[in-house]
């Protein structure tokens, strides 16, 4: 696929892993037959922002395997623009494998990404990107944990961002297994979370990095650090915000949206971060921005799959308009 001639106005990097889900419930150990799908916490948040029209870049390395094809292929299927996702010759692509859960369970995951193709991924990965034209970055807290390189990429993105005046989204998606420790895993993030415009943890990951309690203390956290916006999931009772976006400062909760039956959580954080970073991007309150986040994250876990659930533009404005 030939790139368009503009560059990407949203950019997103990170690891996007090839997914087999298992077809029947149970242990993964007895599965015989699973579904090819991708994967991916970043890969997730740019498709739902590439539905919704946006022109958005995917920065990244897959092996120079039929996985890394699968990747590229579904990638720019969904609109995204992946001049900057690199083959690696060297290293493979990350595979991951999903249990079949029912009645709206946490479905158990394994990971085979050990030496992946991303978990090469190096400052230099960036020096193609024309920052001058980007207007958001969104970054999770994955790409930081992969490896030391990948890590020095991570800065190297919000340094070059910041300073192109493009606006920062973060999301700590905390993978603890990842991390050598804790600690290292909290520092490392809350200095990210610091150069963000806009930090999104969940509760329980706000309580664990800041280690503050209630989402008013969490978000003080960040705030008297440096970001602008805190916004933090609070799962089925909706989101909470606490920050000074447009120059006012504003404080409130905005509860969530009724779902009849989860079929699939996995992916609802993300499809929350998609709502949010819309809604901003398109320029609305931040209550329009939460309600939208509320939305999108509640047609995630209605449906069996990461990003299946996430809307186009007329799917969205349709669902905006009809009573919850």
């Amino acid at each position: 696929m030939t790139p368009p001639s503009a560059p990407p106005e949203i950019l997103a990097f990170g690891e996007a892993m090839t997914m087999f889900v298992a077809e029947d419930p149970g242990e993964l150990a007895g599965v015989e037959h699973f579904q090819r799908r991708i994967a991916g916490a970043d890969t997730n948040v740019a498709i739902g922002l590439a539905r919704l029209g946006f022109h958005v870049g995917w920065l990244s390395r897959v092996g120079n395997d039929s996985f890394g094809s699968f990747i590229r292929r579904a990638l720019e299927a969904e609109g995204l623009d992946c001049r900057h996702l690199r083959t690696d010759p060297k290293h493979p692509t990350g595979l991951v494998f999903k249990e079949l859960a029912q009645d709206g369970a946490d479905p158990h995951v394994e990971y085979v990404r050990r030496g992946s193709a991303a978990s090469h991924l190096a400052p230099t990965d960036a020096d193609g990107v024309d920052f001058s034209a980007l207007r958001h970055l969104h970054a999770t807290g994955i790409p930081p944990a992969l490896s030391s390189s990948a890590r020095e990429l991570a800065e190297t993105m919000f340094e070059r961002a910041r300073n192109a005046g493009a606006s920062l989204s973060f999301d700590p998606n905390l993978r603890p297994s990842l991390w050598n420790s804790e600690a290292e895993m909290r520092d490392t993030l809350n200095a990210l979370a610091a150069r963000a415009d806009w930090v999104l943890p969940g509760l329980a990951e706000g309580r664990l990095l800041t280690g503050r309690d209630s989402p008013e203390a969490i978000a003080d956290f960040y705030l008297e650090r440096g970001a602008q916006a805190v916004i933090i999931k609070l799962g089925p009772q909706g989101s909470y915000y606490r920050g000074n976006l447009g120059g006012k400062q504003a404080d409130f909760t905005v509860p969530g949206v009724p779902v009849a039956e989860v079929v699939d959580t996995v992916g609802a954080g993300d499809g929350f971060a998609v709502g949010v970073i819309s809604a901003l991007l398109d320029g609305l309150s931040t209550r329009e921005a939460l309600q939208r986040g509320n939305l999108v994250g509640a047609l995630a876990v209605q449906v069996r799959g990461d990003m299946e659930g996430l809307p186009d533009r007329t799917q969205l404005e349709t669902l905006a308009s009809t009573p919850q």
